[in-house]
C-alpha cells in the first residue's frame, strides 16, 4: 500500500464540461481507478488541497468523495484519510459499454523552469480587486486604450517599483506591455530603427529572446559568463554592441547575481558608448537568504531599460508586463506599439492596479516567497539524503536551481526522466550557439508543481539522478 497521493495529484484529468463539476470529478476519479493510474490503497489528497488545486469549492470535492465511498470506489477512515478501495472495479473490456477518454499526452510531472505554481493564483483576492476596479472604472476604460497603458496602473507601479526594487520611475516613463517578450520585441524594433546592429546577450539564456532580437534584424553576440555573472568589464565582450540584455538580479539559468563591480562596469560602458542596457528583472522579487538585489536601473535611469512582469509573481496567463524607459525612448516605444493598446486589456490593468494599491500584491508575494523557499529547502534536503554527490547552485533566489552532473551525464539523465514521466531541462538547452560547452547540469524549476504534486515530483527527480 502506498502512502503517497502526489502521483495522483499530477495524473488527475478533470473534464467536467457538460456534466457539472462534481459529476465530472467523480468520473475522472473512476476512470483513474479503471485505468490503473490510481492503484488500490493509494491515498488521495484532502478535499481542501484538491479543491485548491482544481479551483473548485471544497464541498464539491467532499461530496464527490462521499458518493464514491458509498459506491465502493473509495474508503474513508479517520486518521487514515481517503484511499482507493482495495476491491477496485474491473477494467472495461466491452468497447461499446462507454466511450473511453483519450490517453493523456505529456509528462506526469514538470520540473522545467519558467513557471510559478498556477494553483496558488489568488483567485479570491483577484476577484475582489476586479470587482472594485471595474465598479470605479470610467466608461472610457472600455475603449481601445492608450498605448502607454492605463495611468492608474502606471501610477501604482511607479510607487511599487521604487519601494520594492529601487527603480527610479514615474508614470510617464512606464509603458505597459503584454509580457517580457512583447516588450523585447518593441525594443528590438526601436533599436534597429536607431541603427543598432548588435545586441549582446548572455552566453546562457532563453533562445526565444535571441530569436525575437534576430527577427528584428539584430545580431546577438554572446557575453561570457562565470560565477560572478556576465563579464561586462571586458571591453572586447561588448565591442560593436549598441545594447546588452542582462538578467542582473538572478541570472537565468545559472542563478548567479551580477557582481557589484560588473554592474558598475556595465553602466560605465553604456555611458561611454551611448549604449543601452536591457534589464530583465527575472525573479527579482523572490530572494530568500537576504534582501532582494536592487534593480540595475537605479544606477542610471537614462541608460537602462527596466523590464518586469507579473508572470512569475502572479501568473503568465495575465499577460501583463511593464517597461521603465529612459525619457528619450518613451516616444519611440509608444510609436512602435501603435496608436491604440491592442495587447493588454484595460480591465486587467485596472485590476492589477487595485491589487497592488490594496496591498494584496505584497501579501501574495510574501506568501509565495515562503512557499518557494520551503520547496527549495526540501529539494536541497532530499538531494543531500538521496543524491549526496549532486552539487546544487543558484538557490539564493528565484524558482529554479542548478544541479551539477558528472561529465557526459546530462542527456542520459533527461532521457531516463522522460521514461519515468518527468519533464526536465538540461543546462545545454539554454547555451548560446557560439558559447563553448562548459558543464553538464540540470535546471530544475521547483515553482511549477502544485502543492499536491510537489512531493511526487521531487521523489521522481531523486530516482533518476546518478
Amino acid at each position: 500500500m502506498t502512502d503517497s497521493w502526489a502521483t495522483f495529484g499530477a495524473d488527475l484529468h478533470l473534464e467536467p464540461v457538460g456534466q457539472g463539476l462534481r459529476s465530472g470529478l467523480m468520473e475522472a476519479l473512476r476512470e483513474a481507478v479503471r485505468s490503473g493510474r490510481l492503484t488500490p490503497g493509494t491515498r488521495l489528497p484532502s478535499s481542501r488541497v484538491l479543491a485548491a488545486d482544481l479551483g473548485v469549492a471544497r464541498n464539491t470535492v467532499a461530496d464527490a468523495y462521499a458518493e464514491l465511498v458509498a459506491e465502493g470506489w473509495l474508503t474513508a477512515r479517520q486518521g487514515s484519510g481517503t484511499r482507493v478501495a482495495q476491491r477496485s472495479a474491473p477494467r472495461r473490456t466491452d468497447p461499446a459499454a462507454a466511450p473511453s477518454r483519450p490517453a493523456r499526452s505529456g509528462a506526469g510531472y514538470n520540473l522545467k523552469p519558467g513557471s510559478p505554481d498556477l494553483s496558488a493564483f489568488p483567485r479570491t483576492a483577484w476577484l475582489k480587486a476586479a470587482r472594485k476596479a471595474l465598479t470605479a472604472a470610467p466608461d472610457e476604460a472600455f475603449g481601445y486604450g492608450d498605448p502607454h497603458g492605463r495611468v492608474e496602473l502606471r501610477t501604482v507601479l511607479a510607487e511599487y517599483l521604487a519601494r520594492a526594487r529601487g527603480v527610479y520611475a514615474d508614470p510617464e516613463r512606464i509603458v505597459i506591455c503584454s509580457g517580457f517578450a512583447h516588450g523585447l520585441t518593441l525594443l528590438g524594433r526601436v533599436l534597429r530603427r536607431r541603427g543598432v546592429r548588435d545586441v549582446a546577450v548572455e552566453s546562457y539564456g532563453l533562445d526565444v529572446h535571441r530569436d525575437l532580437l534576430t527577427d528584428a534584424g539584430l545580431r546577438t553576440p554572446c557575453l561570457p559568463l562565470d560565477e560572478h555573472g556576465s563579464r561586462t568589464g571586458e571591453p572586447a565582450a561588448l565591442r560593436g554592441a549598441g545594447a546588452v540584455l542582462l538578467t542582473p538580479a538572478h541570472q537565468f539559468p545559472t542563478g548567479v547575481p551580477l557582481h557589484p563591480d560588473r554592474r558598475a562596469a556595465a553602466v560605465d560602458w553604456a555611458r561611454s558608448t551611448g549604449g543601452l542596457i536591457l534589464e530583465d528583472d527575472y525573479d527579482g522579487e523572490f530572494r530568500y537568504d537576504r534582501q532582494p538585489v536592487g534593480a540595475l536601473q537605479g544606477l542610471d535611469p537614462e541608460r537602462v531599460v527596466h523590464l518586469g512582469t507579473a508572470s512569475k509573481s502572479l501568473a503568465p496567463g495575465l499577460r501583463l508586463g511593464w517597461m521603465v524607459l529612459p525619457r528619450s525612448l518613451v516616444g519611440e516605444v509608444v510609436a512602435a506599439k501603435g496608436v491604440s493598446d491592442w495587447t493588454s486589456g484595460s480591465p486587467d490593468q485596472l485590476t492589477l492596479a487595485e491589487f497592488i494599491a490594496s496591498g494584496a500584491y505584497d501579501r501574495h508575494v510574501r506568501s509565495m516567497r515562503l512557499r518557494y523557499r520551503r520547496r527549495r529547502d526540501q529539494l536541497v534536503a532530499a538531494l543531500a539524503e538521496r543524491a549526496p554527490g549532486i552539487e546544487v547552485s543558484g538557490i539564493a533566489a528565484g524558482l529554479h536551481a542548478v544541479l551539477e552532473l558528472p561529465a557526459g551525464a546530462e542527456r542520459s539523465v533527461i532521457q531516463a526522466a522522460a521514461f519515468q514521466g518527468l519533464a526536465l531541462d538540461g543546462l545545454a538547452r539554454y547555451r548560446h550557439p557560439d558559447a563553448p560547452a562548459a558543464r553538464d547540469a540540470l535546471v530544475i524549476g521547483y515553482g511549477s508543481p502544485s502543492e499536491s504534486a510537489w512531493a511526487g515530483a521531487l521523489d521522481a527527480l531523486c530516482r533518476v539522478l546518478p
